[in-house]
């Protein structure tokens, strides 16, 4: 299996490095291609208006084993994803993981990722792809996580999903905490769509100007069901399935039942 990896925290995140080593014992190639600086919440945002220069690990911007080739780009993790496939990397990748990110992923916060970003990137060009997130704590192992969720990622794969869907995996702290004495509680679940995340803390900044700082509050409302940010409150791993699909049939449908085929405003 021939495996390019991408993240949203910046090609020098443990995340990504933890990661790419995993692969890179497991699988015949692993190629990088990632941001030079954190690039987290652009979702899929593009560069156009300038130029992307792609420069080779293993130079003065590298921290990372020099075994592990690839690139650093001046992009978000989109460019990368679509540098990746159709320039840098010397071979179509069989799987594209994009992470591991430090923070969950979870409800609809997965819409603003550039971590799942990427991965969707890679999903519209038709290779499987699959966003991994670790909860964020005081002590983040992420080659523990990577090794608890390449086992998820090696079943998943043998398993034919529909056109442009993307896994995201997210695991909260406490799950690893306990691995590997204990086994991970994996529940496949719906992303949770209640709105989330909605309040600023308001001030004013030294030169008297007021701003409004996002923060992670409210939580979401719970479902009637069993949703990610709900079951990874429990302390499971979750396993969701998003998609990037631009047409809704069914509300095309609507429109043209009640306003006809052919729309005009007269």
């Amino acid at each position: 299996m021939k495996v390019l990896v991408t993240n949203d925290d910046g090609v020098h995140s443990q995340g990504i490095i933890q990661l790419a080593k995993l692969v890179r014992s497991h699988c015949d190639e692993v190629f990088l291609v990632a941001p030079r600086v954190e690039q987290s919440g652009v979702s899929q945002a593009i560069t156009f208006l300038s130029p992307l220069f792609p420069h080779a690990l293993g130079g003065d911007l590298d921290t990372q084993d020099d075994h592990i080739p690839g690139y650093s780009v001046n992009g978000t993790p989109v460019d990368c994803v679509k540098l990746g496939i159709h320039e840098l990397c010397p071979w179509k990748p069989d799987l594209v993981l994009s992470g591991i990110n430090g923070g969950l992923k979870a409800g609809i916060n997965v819409g603003h990722s550039g971590t799942a970003g990427a991965a969707l990137a890679a999903a519209t060009f038709g290779i499987p792809a699959f966003a991994v997130s670790l909860e964020s704590s005081e002590s983040m192992d992420f080659g523990k996580a990577a090794e608890m969720v390449w086992p998820l990622i090696k079943q998943i794969m043998g398993i034919s999903l529909p056109p442009r869907t993307v896994v995201n995996i997210n695991i909260p702290a406490v799950a690893l905490d306990r691995y590997p004495e204990t086994a991970p509680h994996v529940v496949l679940v719906p992303v949770e769509t209640n709105p989330m995340a909605y309040g600023f803390d308001k001030g004013v900044d030294p030169k008297g100007r007021p701003y409004f700082w996002s923060t992670n509050f409210p939580v979401p409302e719970p479902s009637d069901f069993l949703t990610d940010t709900q079951a990874l409150k429990a302390g499971k791993v979750t396993i969701s399935t998003i998609s990037y699909d631009l047409n809704l049939p069914a509300s095309l449908d609507v429109l043209k039942s009640a306003i006809g085929e052919n729309y005009s405003s007269e």
